[in-house]
């Protein structure tokens, strides 16, 4: 008897083997080679219009060291090619990044629901949470690939279109270009961070329909109306709630001293969202009548 339990207990390589599978089958699907292509563009093009409007001496508008945050960044990219790194990342943030995991995330559960095979991973001895575990892992997976393309296109085109060198932090102190390069990296970090509220909820999507279009609709739609309420002043007093109200905080990072507390804040609410909808997507999906 006790041989029979252990034949029926996941074997924990068996689990890795199917997070391989699981990455290798969305990193290679040309739907995700093409979002990671858009967002790579968007250095380009912000890299490319800066230089085009500076090209005759005069400086791009947009506040001076001050101000904070993607207009801030982007007046000093003429200076420094780095910068275009934190303009990029305040670009792509409020909508292709999250846009992006929302496909990814609301496909997860749905996608293999729709195109039949879902029942088929079940009948695998890793059941159903291992399941969505994976499928959460292999979606933060693509958060942090996703950021980092974004952030290495911005360093290739600003090196390429912009000198290089010291750093003038927001607070206006200057720091080496090494430091600068670490802090572009743990910004990179906090964005990735900064979305995983945004996977749990692409997920718990992703269980309620064996549609994979709707799923990836509904979650981009919920995207779109929680970034729009939290331009509502009206609202201000649940604002701070909002999964992408702290968003921008990372560019507290390049001040001197790093202001820690919207930081803390965002990554507080993120791990909330992600731990009230990743109950609900795992309590969803084990509920869940598997047809498909």
């Amino acid at each position: 008897m006790p041989q029979a339990g252990a034949l029926r207990r996941p074997n924990p390589l068996w689990t890795l083997g199917l997070l391989r599978s699981e990455l290798l089958t969305t990193f290679r699907r040309w739907r995700t080679l093409a979002l990671l292509a858009v967002l790579a563009a968007v250095p380009i093009l912000v890299g490319i219009a800066v230089k085009i409007e500076t090209g005759d001496g005069s400086s791009v508008g947009g506040g001076g060291p001050q101000g904070g945050g993607g207009p801030a960044f982007i007046s000093q990219i003429t200076n420094n090619g780095l910068f275009l790194v934190f303009t990029a990342l305040a670009a792509t943030l409020p909508f292709f990044l999250p846009m992006a995991i929302g496909v990814i995330a609301g496909d997860a559960i749905a996608g293999e629901a729709n195109s039949g095979t879902l029942r088929y991973l079940l009948v695998a001895p890793a059941g159903r949470t291992r399941l969505l575990l994976t499928k959460y892992v292999t979606t933060m997976t693509f958060c942090l690939v996703a950021t980092l393309v974004v952030a290495v296109s911005a360093l290739m085109v600003g090196a390429l279109l912009f000198p290089l060198g010291e750093l003038t932090t927001i607070s206006g102190t200057r720091i080496s270009f090494a430091e600068g390069l670490g802090r572009a990296l743990l910004i990179a970090l906090v964005v990735a961070a900064s979305l995983i509220g945004v996977a749990a909820l692409g997920l718990f999507v992703s269980t309620l329909t064996n549609s994979g279009i709707a799923a990836m609709a509904t979650t981009v739609g919920l995207l779109i109306t929680v970034q729009i309420l939290d331009q509502i002043p009206q609202l201000h007093a649940i604002q701070p709630y909002f999964f992408s109200h702290y968003w921008l905080s990372f560019a507290d990072l390049m001040r001197e001293p790093v202001y820690w507390d919207d930081l803390v804040r965002n990554l507080g609410i993120q791990a909330l969202y992600a731990a009230v909808f990743g109950s609900a997507a795992w309590a969803r999906f084990m509920a869940k009548d598997i047809t498909a």
